[in-house]
């Protein structure tokens, strides 16, 4: 099938893109493919979201039903130790998280409504649809092959086989989101980090919540810095109060982290049960559940954008600002800025070529400066929570973000120390009610995988999380994958790994974190894994 514009993934960027592309020629056919069962299924935020880009792309997305129905009413920011907590005044807050004119929402019914959008303007969208690898031509893209279906876990075809299709376009985007399979494909081929530091990563854990009304504040943002992860750890907490009596709350682990015995999952379980936050669950319910890896790095961290013949948008490339913990926006402003260098380039009667109006439309629009300003955020960060707070506050304060260095951040993968130098954290027991464990969990994120396909979790190397994760590291994997994929098992023989790819919900964790980058994570059948609802 062939288009002007093939698009890869049905997030913010990817729907933004083929929106504005509809906005400036609706003549320009367009086609957008998802891997999730429907448009937001894989979608997974906080979420505060900044409506500046949102209003550009549709300036009437109040008319239009737009879900951004909770205004933010109040930011509160907590300190918190193993028994007590302070309240930073507002006063002292940092500019990036104040939220005024700031929307508690659902990133996921975002998504689904933008969608319908793309949808009334003509775009094609298909649901389901795997981005499975890249098609060339010569030294350019020429667009994507989708995955084939109903093969059976020995590569053999199965009664329901249906082979994959070539979807060809004049120019391709890649929009896959944190960690995208294909996108690591692209910066290889075409060198694009030659020159950038390395991506590094959070992990974001999410639980939605219905709670008493007595303890719903509609409108309230909390964050959270400190216990339950020491001081050396980056990450933080937050509880987002919004529609009726809805509270997602989450924790944030920065991928870096050096002790292996760490496990985010557990680390999120312990934040509820701090003494400021746990009266907030009392007599309420968890709803759904969901995890997915965010990029951190920040400006210096971008590839570049473009090859001949496509680029990355959004996540894909790394745009989400670490600072403010927001993403949505400037994926939707990266993928405006990549249609509009595409729709001129199909005016002019061009195909293939390389976009470089949109690297330089980047660099001359808002989403550059913020990028900039918050530059030295990760890095500074990385020196502990309270060291870096300090010199982040200065970099802000004293410089207004335009300090005349920029700082490095080092791979996540590379930071983990061997288990035997490291003490061993005790986590308590799942309660049941306000505590859980992780497959109770991943059933709340309605993940389901076909259990007779090829694992699409790819091992390089089979021998190495034994002779290497196991021996040095105490088998990090079966810690830092927040869905149970990862087990030693150590019955009749001896250890070997066992992975559970049916539980996966997808959130790359175990292709950032792995001390040995042996994991190698690849799109299942399309429609699979979690299906997020309200996330």
């Amino acid at each position: 099938m062939e288009f002007d514009v093939v698009i890869v993934g049905g997030g913010p960027a990817g729907l933004a893109a083929a929106i504005r592309l509809k906005q400036t020629n609706p003549d320009i056919s367009v086609c957008l493919i998802d891997k999730g069962a429907e448009i937001g299924a894989h979608i997974l935020s906080g979420a505060v979201m900044d409506p500046r880009a949102l209003n550009e792309l549709f300036p009437d997305w109040q008319e239009r039903d737009a879900p951004l129905d909770t205004l933010v009413e109040e930011d509160r920011f907590l300190l918190l130790g193993e028994e007590n907590s302070w309240q930073l005044p507002h006063a002292l807050l940092p500019a990036c998280f104040h939220n005024d004119g700031n929307y508690i929402i659902s990133l996921g019914e975002l998504c689904r409504w933008l969608g319908q959008q793309a949808e009334h303007l003509g775009v094609e969208v298909y649901a389901g649809f795997t981005g499975a690898d890249v098609l060339y031509e010569a030294d350019r893209v020429a667009g994507i092959i989708t995955g084939d279906m109903g093969v059976r876990k020995d590569g053999s075809p199965g009664p329901n086989y249906q082979p994959g299709m070539a979807l060809r376009g004049k120019y391709t985007l890649f929009a896959e989101g944190c960690r995208g399979h294909l996108g690591k494909r692209l910066e290889q081929r075409f060198g694009l980090r030659d020159g950038a530091d390395p991506q590094v990563y959070g992990l974001g854990i999410k639980e939605l919540w219905q709670v008493s009304p007595a303890q719903h504040h509609k409108g309230r943002v909390l964050h959270t810095a400190g216990w339950p992860l020491s001081s050396d750890t980056y990450g933080g907490g937050f509880c987002y109060h919004y529609a009726d009596n809805l509270v997602s709350v989450g924790l944030v682990v920065g991928l870096g982290y050096a002790n292996p015995w760490l496990s985010p999952f557990d680390e999120m379980q312990r934040l509820k049960t701090h003494p400021s936050l746990r009266a907030l669950f009392e007599g309420g319910q968890r709803l759904a559940y969901g995890a997915r890896a965010l990029t951190a790095g920040g400006l210096q961290a971008l590839p570049k954008l473009t090859f001949p013949g496509g680029a990355l948008i959004g996540d894909d490339a790394g745009f989400l600002v670490a600072s403010r913990i927001k993403g949505s926006h400037a994926a939707i402003k990266s993928g405006m800025l990549a249609a509009e260098a595409v729709a001129e380039a199909l005016a002019a009667h061009r195909s293939g070529d390389e976009l470089t109006a949109y690297p330089e439309k980047f660099r001359a629009s808002w989403l550059y400066e913020e990028l900039h300003r918050a530059r030295n955020f990760k890095p500074l960060m990385s020196k502990g929570l309270w060291l870096g707070s300090l010199l982040f506050g200065i970099d802000q304060q004293v410089f207004r973000g335009q300090a005349p260095w920029t700082l490095r951040c080092a791979a996540d993968h590379t930071k983990l120390l061997p288990a035997a130098q490291c003490p061993q954290i005790d986590y308590p027991k799942p309660d049941g009610t306000l505590t859980f464990d992780r497959l109770s969990s991943v059933f709340l994120s309605n993940t389901h995988h076909e259990e007779d396909q090829p694992c699409h979790l790819r091992l390089k190397d089979t021998e190495a999380p034994i002779r290497h994760n196991l021996s040095r590291y105490a088998a990090p994997e079966q810690r830092y994958c927040p869905a149970g994929v990862y087990e030693i098992v150590e019955v009749d023989g001896p250890p070997r790994l066992q992975i559970n790819a049916q539980n996966c919900v997808h959130c790359k964790s175990c292709d950032i974190k792995d001390p040995s980058q042996n994991i190698d994570w690849v799109t299942p059948q399309g429609g699979e894994g979690p299906i997020y609802t309200g996330m």
